[in-house]
């Protein structure tokens, strides 16, 4: 018999799998990938968050930075004041990035009760003070008037009148913000729209002109939000709770299945980004 014939030979004997069964064995082995996804997207979901840190993300969610530097128009602010006001200051994270430039009196205003806490052990080890005070456009600050030549302001809610009143003759208001149609890509993902479009400069410059401030800067950036996988993305919106309500792995499980599937086909998942600065001086007393 030829060597080849003897290679072939045993083949006669072996069992032939259908074609059905084939397919059956790739779809139970597709399942249970996909198990394996959902179980670790529900560990993403369950995954602690506290502050605004996001360094559970690092790696996965990659966002493009824009242009400019708040920490440092900031600090320099802060070099010159004498008393300052953070709205919105999370769990303190970037005002310690700040510390060496604080003024004499460093205030942090924060809403989140679990972050007052946070930003309070934390700020007050380094001579800062923390309030609890509202971050909406409706009600006042607990501040006396004209109490802070420098008032920041990053990702929180704009109360202007509030905060022309807090602020000194020549202070100065600087603020990073989240632009109203910030990730609306994103949201359309999973049905939803952004909560605030008006949030951007067209509604807020007039406003501050309004309340009396000068406007000395503003500036406007569009760039790249990515994920690197779908389990980063349920960890992303379990934070950002109000950006799709009701979101989690079993409501919206579907969706999250297809952005898995855009993965598996070589795909980026890329949105878009935007954010914006603006800075405004109360005029000084004559």
């Amino acid at each position: 018999m030829p060597a080849i014939d003897a290679l072939r030979q045993p083949l006669r004997f072996m069992r032939r799998v259908p074609h059905w069964a084939v397919r059956a064995q790739d779809e139970d082995r597709a399942m249970n990938a996909s198990a394996e996804l959902i179980a670790a997207w529900r560990a993403e979901e369950r995954a602690p968050f506290s502050g605004w840190d996001f360094s559970h993300l690092a790696g996965r969610m990659i966002e493009e930075q824009p242009p400019w530097s708040y920490i440092a128009r900031a600090r320099e602010l802060l070099r010159g004041a004498k008393a300052a006001l953070d709205i919105g200051t999370g769990g303190g994270e970037r005002l310690l990035e700040m510390r060496p430039d604080w003024p004499r009196l460093m205030v942090a205003a924060e809403e989140y009760p679990p972050n007052v806490l946070i930003s309070a052990r934390r700020l007050a080890a380094e001579g800062g003070h923390v309030v609890a005070a509202p971050a909406n456009e409706v009600e006042p600050l607990p501040f006396v008037d004209e109490a802070f030549d420098c008032v920041l302001n990053r990702h929180s809610a704009i109360h202007v009148p509030e905060i022309a009143r807090v602020l000194t003759p020549g202070g100065v208001f600087f603020t990073q913000q989240v632009h109203g149609l910030w990730a609306e890509d994103l949201l359309a993902e999973f049905g939803a729209r952004p909560q605030w479009p008006d949030a951007t400069p067209q509604r807020y410059v007039p406003a501050l002109e309004a309340a009396g401030l000068e406007v000395t800067h503003v500036q406007e950036w569009r760039g790249r939000l990515r994920f690197t996988d779908v389990g980063a993305l349920v960890y992303y919106l379990k934070a950002v709770s109000w950006s799709v309500a009701g979101f989690s792995v079993d409501t919206h499980l579907q969706t999250l299945l297809r952005l898995q599937s855009r993965l598996d086909r070589g795909e980026e998942l890329i949105f878009t980004a935007r954010s914006y600065i603006m800075e405004a001086a109360k005029p000084a007393a004559q």
